[in-house]
């Protein structure tokens, strides 16, 4: 219980006061945490990017197909250089069997060099439009 002048509250305001730099420490402790927040977030970001490049890729891929140009060309060409290097397209076989759709696989690009984060797809399909 607070007894007023001199009680326990007080001195406990007292005591905090007498550590001065204490939150210059703390602080400087949870920088590692910040930075790795950071980069998940980053990365997040970069892997969701991907995501979206694949579908986006793969419309293209069959939009292209469908007008009878050539899927994997198309796809190339729109595809940002950090991501065509690793691109895999898949179209239709020469027997037409898969006319129409398009498979897009995309390696996730990792923002700390060594790690490995799988692949990404994106399929689309289209109806041939070519006369």
């Amino acid at each position: 219980m607070w007894s007023g002048r001199g009680g326990r509250a007080e001195r406990s305001v007292v005591a905090l006061r007498a550590e001065p730099g204490q939150a210059s420490v703390e602080f400087v402790a949870l920088i590692p945490i910040f930075v790795l927040a950071a980069l998940a977030m980053g990365q997040g970001a970069v892997a969701g990017y991907t995501v979206w490049t694949a579908s986006a890729a793969a419309r293209i891929g069959a939009r292209a197909e469908a007008l009878g140009k050539d899927p994997k060309v198309a796809v190339r060409r729109e595809l940002p250089g950090f991501l065509r290097t690793t691109a895999h397209v898949r179209a239709a076989r020469p027997d037409g069997k898969y006319a129409g759709r398009i498979l897009v696989t995309l390696q996730v690009p990792a923002i700390l060099p060594g790690l490995d984060l799988g692949v990404v797809r994106g399929r689309s399909n289209f109806p041939s439009q070519a006369g």
